[in-house]
């Protein structure tokens, strides 16, 4: 059975870190394209960050966090990592991690429908 699973999410104070891990089981996700995407009440799910299966791992991230997120990934253990600093309460969300429907991807995809597996979740509140 394929699992993604999520931790690392809390309460933080404003100006503060958290650092999200996915950790996958049920299969290798070397090969495919990672993202997280996080979703506040009444928005839609967007995509934050991605990293890329290729050697290198390029990367993508909205605007909303560039410079303040990074994310990373350990093919070893299978996890993907979103290290995020300088928090803002408009960061608060539900963080999930998800991988790229296809392995092998070229480009890096940014709609959640382009994404086939997902984790639970896990809250982020950052406090003002």
């Amino acid at each position: 059975q394929v699992q993604l699973e999520e931790s690392g999410g809390g309460l933080v104070q404003a100006g503060g870190s958290l650092r999200l891990s996915c950790a996958a089981s049920g299969r290798s996700f070397s090969r495919y394209t990672m993202g997280w995407f996080r979703q506040a009440p009444g928005k839609e799910r967007e995509l934050i960050a991605a990293i890329s299966w290729m050697s290198g791992g390029q990367t993508y991230y909205a605007d909303s966090v560039k410079g303040r997120f990074t994310i990373s990934r350990d093919t070893a253990e299978n996890t993907v990592y979103l290290q995020m600093d300088s928090l803002k309460p408009e960061d608060t969300a539900v963080y999930y991690c998800a991988a790229d429907r296809s392995a092998f991807s070229l480009t890096i995809r940014k709609t959640a429908d382009d994404y086939n597996y997902w984790g639970q979740g896990t809250q982020v509140t950052v406090s003002s």
